[in-house]
């Protein structure tokens, strides 16, 4: 099935969820000839490789990572289109415009070639890094590069024994005496880690200097690139960072996930960023970055899988309906998948685009923006991917049979999706940094805040319901023990998030029924109606084991697990 760009429903979310008109009138302007431009761009040229990279994919030589044939043009296009400068910053060779923006071409990229997009998803987390960290030289000498896609980033935290308890990695730096650091480790599940599309890739390495403090205390952020730069900034002399091998994967082919093996001979020159013992901080701002991008892969696999999903119902003809033969579309239940699917998909969006708005306004000064987006971060990257995979998985449902045959393409979405609760720190984590820190803060002042918010403008009284039962389990959660927090965590973050998603497809709904009724707003009302009638009253279900205490998850010791 070809691709379509969901360039109506990125417009309306833009406008009546981000208001991105509030935050630039530049962007506002900008906005339709970008989702048309990334739209078309993507459907040209990134498309058509979806397949191919799930099939083919990259492969390891000797001489490093070969990605499918055509991605390296298709990426030459990207680069030479401008797509990547969209968010970078102005002073270095981006365009400068709200991420907002440059997360709906994010997402037309990604919804076309989910694993392709990898690339430039990690860059943005390097430039996030440096910006942020990196000093007036570092910055001059990459953040163009990076801006523009000619150089692409990552980030180097795992390793063999140090999965996600960071503190445990034995990645080493020892200081050369001129200020930079011999390097030397290695690492695992590096996405992007090698490839053959870009002339230099921007390594970002989390490792500990000599007598540096136990656990994450002692952590500091390197920049390793994989060739030296010349004194015209250009690549030169390799950097001793070798390719051990590449994972074989359940999904996400089309993505080089990387062994690296740093300084097999002694000659691997990385440079401190952000300072000694500073290494956490910079992480943070690249993982936050991350966990809202992978969010949107939960948007990006969710619109594919639907659009797959919806062409095929139309398409195949199975049973009567009305004393005739009948596409598959016709019937309740495909119709009821169909509706969820929409729905799902409509409502990841709105959160990931809202906590995106918020990061815009957050960077213009607003200190409550700031508190919001923090809140919110841990939702969009669990709740949206989580969406994802159910989306994915009802996809499968829908073509039946075909389903589970990988040529019609709906088994990959299903597959690819399932990494993202994954990678870039768990939804169980997520769950976990939501009541153990952002349910804190102002003493769950920037919570309750919310809540009030929405209570305001919600209708619905199963919505208004479900707000209630919210700051009731909020209210429990902050005098519990700690375990007990931890027990309740993910039912809570799937609450929480749930209410949120339905005070937004509430507005949305209620914007859609007062607008012309084109066929897009039409769908745009009945999946908000689907959502809030329907999927708002099973999250109050999840109250009970909200409120529920961690006795029950010790009633039994580890090894009667076995039994």
């Amino acid at each position: 099935m070809s691709f379509t760009p969901a360039t109506a429903e990125q417009r309306f979310v833009l406008e009546h969820i981000v208001g991105l008109g509030e935050i630039s009138e530049e962007a506002a302007e900008m906005m339709d000839p970008v989702l048309e431009g990334a739209g078309q761009f993507a459907a040209g040229e990134w498309a058509p490789l979806e397949r191919e990279g799930d099939v083919d994919g990259p492969k390891w030589t000797e001489q490093g990572v070969r990605m499918p044939a055509g991605f390296a043009d298709a990426y030459k296009a990207y680069v030479e289109g401008g797509w990547g400068t969209i968010g970078s910053p102005a002073d270095f060779g981006g365009q400068g415009l709200p991420v907002s923006l440059s997360v709906a071409v994010l997402e037309t990229l990604g919804t076309a070639n989910m694993g392709f997009a990898l690339a430039p998803i990690l860059t943005v987390g390097a430039i996030e890094a440096l910006t942020h960290h990196g000093s007036p030289e570092q910055q001059a000498l990459y953040l163009p590069k990076l801006a523009t896609g000619e150089w692409t980033g990552t980030m180097n935290l795992t390793e063999p024994q140090a999965g996600s308890d960071v503190g445990a990695l034995k990645s080493k730096a020892d200081p050369v005496g001129d200020g930079t650091y011999k390097v030397k480790g290695t690492k695992i599940f590096i996405s992007f880690g090698d490839h053959d599309m870009a002339d230099n890739i921007v390594h970002l390495v989390l490792a500990r200097t000599p007598d540096a403090p136990a656990g994450t205390k002692g952590l500091s952020l390197f920049l390793v690139p994989k060739y030296r730069l010349n004194e015209d900034g250009m690549p030169g002399a390799f950097n001793d960072v070798r390719t051990v091998s590449i994972e074989h994967k359940m999904g996400l082919h089309a993505s080089p996930t990387c062994v690296l093996s740093f300084g097999d001979h002694d000659d691997c020159i990385g440079e401190l960023i952000g300072g000694e013992f500073g290494g956490i901080r910079a992480m943070f701002t690249m993982m936050n970055n991350a966990r809202l991008n992978v969010g949107l892969q939960g948007v990006q696999v969710a619109e594919r899988a639907t659009q797959r999903a919806v062409g095929y119902a139309r398409e195949r003809v199975q049973g009567v309906r009305a004393g005739a033969p009948a596409a598959i579309v016709e019937h309740p239940d495909v119709r009821r998948m169909l509706l969820r699917m929409k729905a799902q998909t409509q409502a990841a969006r709105a959160l990931v685009y809202y906590a995106f708005g918020q990061l815009d306004r957050a960077r213009a000064g607003d200190a409550e923006a700031n508190k919001r987006v923090e809140l919110l971060t841990p939702l969009a990257k669990a709740h949206a991917t989580d969406l994802g995979n159910e989306v994915a998985s009802l996809g499968v449902q829908v073509h039946g049979g075909m389903g589970y045959i990988e040529e019609t393409g709906a088994a990959q979405h299903f597959r690819d999706a399932r990494i993202t609760p994954i990678y870039e720190g768990t939804n169980g984590i997520q769950a976990a940094d939501l009541v153990g820190r952002k349910l804190s803060m102002d003493n769950g002042g920037t919570l309750l805040t919310l809540l009030a918010e929405m209570r305001g403008d919600a209708e619905d009284a199963e919505l208004l319901r479900l707000i209630d039962a919210c700051e009731e389990v909020a209210r429990n959660l902050l005098t519990s023990e700690p375990d007990d927090r931890l027990a309740a965590s993910y039912p809570f973050l799937t609450m929480l998030s749930v209410a949120v998603c339905g005070w937004l497809m509430e507005g949305s709904g209620r914007i859609a029924a007062r607008s012309e009724a084109t066929a897009f707003l039409r769908m745009k009302h009945a999946a908000a109606r689907f959502y809030v009638e329907q999927i708002v009253p099973e999250a109050i279900g999840l109250k009970a084991a909200a409120m529920a205490k961690a006795e029950l998850l010790y009633a039994v010791d580890a090894e009667t697990f076995a039994a």
